[in-house]
C-alpha cells in the first residue's frame, strides 16, 4: 500500500513509482516444498455430513497459521511460517522488539486465544508505505498495533458486572489502536486493519477497514467474502497517527492527511461450520490474486489431503480433522493443514507479484482507471496470510453415544 495523502492529484506518480523500482531475484520454485508437504499430511480421514445432529452439542475449535514474505526478500516456506498454539502465549511483553519481528516488511498479523476460552483472535494490519517519504517507518505502527490487540485479546476477561459484555472485533481494533496512540515511541504512521474473532459456538465477527481483506470458503466454494474500503484509486482507508506539524502545513498549504477510525470500520458477522477455511490477507495478496485463484489452492490441498472429498451427495468435509491441524510434540517445525494452506498461498502470491505476464487484480485496476499506463502483470508488495481451519468439536462424540 502507498498512499497516505489524498488531495485530488493524479496516482500516476504512485504507479510510475511502483513499475519502476528494481525486481527481486526469481522466486525458489515450491514444487519440492508443495509434494513434502502432501506426502507429510496425505491422512486418511472419514467422511462427515455438514448437517447437525439433534442434541448435540456445538463447540468450535480453530486452527490458526501464517506465511508472509517482505517484498524484497526471496519467499522461504520453511521459515516465513508461523505456528498457533493456543496454549501457548504468543509474546511474554506486550510489544516486542523490532529484532523479534515476523519478516513480514510492513505488513503485520496476529493470532490469540481470548482469554482463557477456546475463542480466537487474529488479524492482519498493512503499514502504509507512504509514510516513508516523512521518514517514517509504516512497520512500526502495525507491528505494533498487531502486538497491542494479541495483548488485549489474550489478558481479556468477561465483565460480569456489565451483561457479560464480550470482546468485538471492533472493540479489539479500538484497544489497539489507542494503545499505539498512547506509545510515545511512535510518533507518526498508519495501517489498514482485518481483525476477526471467532468464538466456541461458531460465531465469527471481523471488522474490516481498508483494503486488507478475507475471505470465507465452505467445501470448494466462495462462501463470503470483504469489500475493500477505498477514498480512492490505491487510497485505502487506514488509521493513524498524524503529527501536528503536518496538520499544521496541510492547512496552510492544502491536502489533507487520511485518518480513519474503528468505527469506520466495516463490521460483518458470520456463521461457520466444520471444515471451513478462513484466509485472511494484506493487500500484497490480494492485489495479486483473486478470490478463485485462492479457493483454488485450498481446493487442491483440502481433497488431495482427504479433508474434503466427494461423495454422492456432493463435497464432504472429513469427520476428523485434528491428525491433519495438529503436529507431533516431537516436530520442530510442524507440519499441519493451516500451515501447508498459509505457505502456498503466500508462496502464490509471492510468484504471482513478480509474474510480468498475467494481469493480477490490480492490473486490471490499473487499466481501468489509467488505461494510458498500459499496466501488465503483479505488483510487488509485501504479503501476509492467516489460515484458520474451523472443526466441530462434541458432534463425533455425540454420534458415538448413539451407537
Amino acid at each position: 500500500m502507498l498512499s497516505k495523502i489524498h488531495n485530488g492529484i493524479s496516482f500516476k506518480s504512485s504507479i510510475a513509482y511502483i513499475r519502476h523500482r528494481p525486481r527481486p531475484a526469481p522466486l525458489t520454485p515450491l514444487l519440492r516444498q508443495q509434494n513434502y508437504l502432501m506426502r507429510a499430511l496425505s491422512i486418511q480421514t472419514t467422511l462427515r455430513s455438514q448437517d447437525a445432529q439433534p442434541g448435540s452439542t456445538r463447540r468450535f475449535t480453530y486452527d490458526a497459521a501464517a506465511s508472509f514474505s517482505a517484498k524484497y526478500k526471496r519467499f522461504d516456506p520453511t521459515s516465513d511460517v508461523f505456528h498457533f498454539n493456543p496454549y501457548n502465549r504468543i509474546q511474554t511483553q506486550k510489544k516486542r522488539p523490532k529484532a523479534k519481528r515476523p519478516a513480514s516488511g510492513q505488513d503485520a498479523f496476529f493470532i490469540s486465544r481470548v482469554g482463557d476460552t477456546n475463542t480466537v483472535a487474529f488479524g492482519i494490519a498493512d503499514g502504509v508505505g507512504g509514510w516513508e517519504d516523512s521518514g517514517v517507518d509504516p512497520a512500526d505502527f502495525s507491528h505494533s498495533f498487531c502486538d497491542y490487540m494479541a495483548s488485549a485479546a489474550y489478558e481479556h476477561k468477561p465483565d460480569s458486572s456489565s451483561s457479560g459484555l464480550s470482546l468485538t472485533a471492533r472493540s479489539l481494533m479500538q484497544r489497539g489502536y489507542d494503545d499505539v496512540c498512547r506509545d510515545g515511541s511512535i510518533h507518526a504512521g498508519g495501517s489498514t486493519a482485518s481483525v476477526a474473532i471467532a468464538s466456541e459456538d461458531g460465531k465469527l465477527e471481523v471488522a474490516n477497514l481498508g483494503d486488507s481483506g478475507f475471505v470465507h470458503l465452505r467445501l470448494n466454494a466462495v462462501h463470503s467474502y470483504s469489500e475493500p474500503q477505498t477514498h480512492a484509486f490505491n487510497t485505502p482507508y487506514q488509521l493513524s497517527i498524524v503529527p501536528a506539524s503536518m496538520l499544521a502545513r496541510a492547512a496552510v498549504f492544502g491536502g489533507a492527511q487520511l485518518c480513519d477510525y474503528p468505527k469506520d470500520a466495516d463490521v460483518t458477522q458470520h456463521t461457520l461450520k466444520h471444515g471451513d477455511i478462513l484466509v485472511f490477507a494484506s493487500d500484497g495478496v490480494w492485489d495479486n490474486m483473486f478470490n478463485q485463484d485462492i479457493l483454488r489452492i485450498v481446493s487442491r490441498l483440502m481433497t488431495g489431503l482427504g479433508a474434503w472429498k466427494t461423495s454422492k451427495g456432493g463435497i464432504l468435509a472429513a469427520e476428523n480433522l485434528k491428525p491433519l491441524t495438529q503436529a507431533e510434540g516431537s516436530t520442530q517445525r510442524p507440519l499441519t493443514l493451516q500451515s501447508a494452506l498459509a505457505v502456498e498461498i503466500a508462496g502464490a502470491a509471492k510468484s504471482a507479484s513478480t509474474n510480468q505476464r498475467v494481469d493480477g487484480p490490480f492490473a486490471k485496476e490499473v487499466q481501468k482507471y489509467y488505461p494510458q499506463e498500459n499496466w501488465h502483470g503483479g505488483k510487488i508488495d509485501d504479503i501476509c496470510v492467516v489460515v484458520v481451519v474451523v472443526s466441530e468439536d462434541g458432534k463425533l462424540e455425540a454420534i458415538k453415544s448413539k451407537l
